[in-house]
């Protein structure tokens, strides 16, 4: 199965049933989690206003108002901090660490779920935009100190069927024993399969650069942009209280 899967960013205008959204969240619960506290909640947008309110955060791509359901995975540390309260017990989870754990939760749940979803024939997007402007997200989603956005997967069942991207071979990303540094000829190796496929060379040429890595730092995950969304997320984080 895994080896099928695409991106989905087409959906068809059937609802997803109540009751299959529920069963796969309710599986996807048993995916692994630090000291089994599942540090993680999951907002579920199916409403119009809602996905409208979301879409800004995620720069307006269509799948975000167009699919049937978005879900927000966020790392939460305000639940297990409230039961901790709750129950004669002080919570020390304000802090770095903590949030790495709950995001660790967040993201295998994540992977979890979209596996259970495509199993069960519905098609998902994730959209990495979840952290680049986080704390828009926090307001619409009116998500409390300890909970951070994490991950977005828009969800439905598949109106296209997409060709599947590329992979690098798995020799570029095993180590064995230790992490053996890459030399020049590891990277033509490894890459040239992926920079010599058309659309590739396609991408490279209407863009005026002279190699594939050049759009990735030119144009689509810039230095300027990193650290102007770093500088956002760290905002976010403090906010939230997971930095002081």
């Amino acid at each position: 199965m895994i080896n099928n899967r695409r991106t989905i960013r087409k959906y068809s205008a059937r609802p997803i049933e109540g009751e299959l959204l529920e069963r796969i969240l309710e599986e996807a619960e048993r995916t692994q989690t630090m000291g089994n506290l599942q540090l993680y909640s999951v907002v579920v947008t199916r409403s119009e206003e809602m996905k409208q309110r979301l879409a800004p955060a995620h720069f307006n791509q269509p799948m975000v108002t167009e699919a049937p359901v978005v879900l927000t995975i966020c790392a939460d540390f305000n639940r297990t901090s409230s039961w901790c309260k709750e129950r004669k017990a002080v919570p020390g989870y304000d802090n770095f660490l903590s949030f790495i754990n709950a995001a660790s939760d967040a993201l295998l749940f994540t992977q979890t779920l979209s596996c259970l979803a495509e199993a069960n024939g519905l098609g998902v997007c994730y959209l990495g935009t979840t952290v680049y402007m986080p704390e828009m997200i926090i307001d619409v989603l009116k998500l409390p100190k300890l909970v951070m956005p994490i991950a977005t997967l828009t969800i439905g069942y598949p109106a296209e069927i997409p060709e599947q991207t590329d992979r690098l071979p798995l020799a570029s990303i095993v180590h064995d024993e230790f992490y053996h540094d890459y030399t020049s000829q590891d990277i033509d190796r490894y890459y040239g399969v992926k920079e010599a496929l058309p659309e590739n060379k396609k991408f490279v040429e209407i863009n005026n650069k002279e190699t594939l890595a050049q759009i990735f730092t030119d144009i689509r995950y810039t230095k300027k942009d990193n650290e102007a969304m770093s500088e956002g997320f760290l905002s976010a984080l403090r906010k939230q209280g997971f930095l002081h």
